[in-house]
């Protein structure tokens, strides 16, 4: 209750210092507009399904981008972890590319795949890989080698000792990885649906700067920060919380 109460007032504070700065018009209407303003053009875009589109459209590119990045990661960073060479001369490489801002990939996927949906993907894919990659790589290095050992003195060989041993040892880690991943993936998709016209929330945040419409770009502002939001608490913090409750990494709740 006390958390609900902070967050509460913090917000309230936050919303009326909005709302004083819209009423003292220190900038025009149409550049810092009146938190009612933005209210009714969520409600419109809301209305005429246009949000429920861009959402729509958005979320799929997202989950096939991001499911793309998961499956290559996962295997690209345990061939990394469990192989010497690679990790002395890939290794080195995806960490000097995790730092390169993902927005830098739109040019040389616009060049190599024009202004199409397979631009859009390769940002969303190039954005989050190289995260999910490291994460599976450093869960594999920081697992405790004894975990290996009692599976093969159990019998566990091969993809077996990997699957039920490895992986699920792994786990807490690689998560945190997927839990990053996808905030990059989710920042790349915005960056890359503002090149073209593509249905998506970034292309109606480029919408309402053409329109210089404020309120708008500010409503679709706030559907991308609740969208990573609700994904954020409802899928990953809660697997986190199981995973960690399950290995003793936190107090079972």
């Amino acid at each position: 209750m006390k958390r609900i109460a902070r967050q509460i007032t913090f917000y309230g504070i936050l919303l009326g210092l909005w709302f004083l700065l819209a009423k003292l018009r220190i900038w025009p209407p149409y550049v810092f507009p009146t938190p009612w303003g933005v209210a009714e053009s969520l409600g419109a875009g809301f209305q005429d399904h246009s949000f429920w589109i861009a959402i729509g459209v958005s979320m799929k590119r997202m989950l096939l981008g991001y499911g793309i990045s998961v499956m290559l990661g996962m295997v690209l960073g345990l061939a990394v972890a469990s192989n010497k060479f690679l990790e002395d001369t890939i290794g080195g490489l995806l960490v000097s590319l995790q730092s390169l801002p993902s927005i830098c990939w739109l040019p040389l996927a616009v060049l190599w795949f024009g202004l199409t949906e397979k631009a859009i993907l390769f940002v969303v894919v190039m954005g989050s890989l190289l995260s999910v990659t490291i994460a599976m790589e450093d869960g594999r290095k920081q697992m405790p080698k004894i975990y290996g050992m009692a599976g093969r003195n159990l019998g566990a060989r091969g993809f077996k000792l990997f699957w039920y041993v490895l992986l699920p040892a792994s786990l807490p880690f690689i998560v945190s990885g997927l839990k990053q991943g996808w905030a990059f993936a989710w920042r790349s998709l915005i960056s890359g649906e503002m090149i073209f016209v593509s249905l998506g929330l970034g292309q109606l945040l480029m919408m309402g700067r053409d329109l210089n419409d404020m309120s708008q770009v500010i409503a679709v502002m706030i559907l991308i920060i609740a969208i990573g939001y609700i994904v954020d608490g409802l899928v990953f913090k809660t697997v986190e919380r199981r995973l960690q409750n399950k290995w003793g990494l936190a107090p079972a709740t």
